[in-house]
């Protein structure tokens, strides 16, 4: 296995056989006792890996039965999701953004996988915490596509979002929106400010231009701060972020 975190290693490890169809939905997978015989690691490490992907939903566990691949989720119909900071300013209330990281990275398998790249390849990654009168409504996490935008990390995102300069460039002609209900991490929590227990809605979603996938990005907003919902005529102009 490549250098890491082992249970880092185990999780990625399990993404690639499901990514590249060799564990279909459905499939029981093998047991924790042969994975540790298998993988040559400890049953500490292969339990965490396989409790986190069975928290992130991913793997379902069953006792006394065994692990098995989650059926894919059922999601409901698209969302129009518009600029958070002209909706902000139309209330008439004041915007900011925390600009948190704004870098080049070597993409994860999740990352290439949901940007149709290889594990390692060059992305640009951004997290922000957008503001509405000086409180988070939303902690966006967002990785781009660098021959999409390839200048998106020379902009100054102070008073418009990474989303706004992606609509403005880059000809986007195809979106995907997921919508889940989370607990935030307590690294989350601290950033939205909010408890850690508290219930939040991740906007997780992706965007094309030309059949090439720009952008994956997770927007979590705070349930009691935030609501996702759109009213829009199918024939008008369209909004991708």
């Amino acid at each position: 296995m490549a250098s890491g975190a082992l249970y880092q290693q185990v999780k990625d490890d399990i993404r690639r056989r499901i990514h590249e169809g060799q564990w279909q939905p459905g499939h029981r997978i093998p047991s924790e006792h042969e994975l540790v015989a298998e993988l040559g690691l400890s049953r500490m490490t292969v339990h965490r890996a396989l409790r986190e992907l069975a928290e992130q939903g991913l793997l379902v566990r069953q006792a006394g039965v065994g692990t098995f691949v989650a059926e894919p989720r059922p999601q409901s119909g698209l969302l129009r999701i518009n600029s958070i900071a002209a909706e902000t300013r139309a209330r008439g209330h004041e915007y900011g953004c925390d600009v948190l990281r704004l870098a080049r990275e070597s993409a994860t398998l999740e990352v290439a996988s949901a940007l149709d790249l290889d594990t390692g390849d060059s992305v640009f990654h951004a997290v922000c915490v957008h503001r509405e009168n000086g409180v988070p409504v939303q902690l966006e996490d967002r990785y781009v596509n660098p021959a999409a935008a390839p200048d998106f990390l020379d902009q100054d995102f102070g008073r418009t979002g990474f989303s706004e300069y992606l609509v403005a460039t880059v000809p986007l002609d195809e979106v995907e929106h997921v919508v889940d209900a989370v607990q935030p991490t307590a690294g989350e929590a601290e950033l939205l400010a909010v408890r850690p227990d508290t219930p939040c809605l991740v906007l997780t979603r992706r965007t094309w231009a030309g059949g090439v996938v720009v952008t994956f990005v997770r927007c979590i907003h705070p349930g009691t701060r935030y609501r996702l919902g759109s009213r829009f005529r199918v024939n008008g102009p369209q909004w991708f972020g």
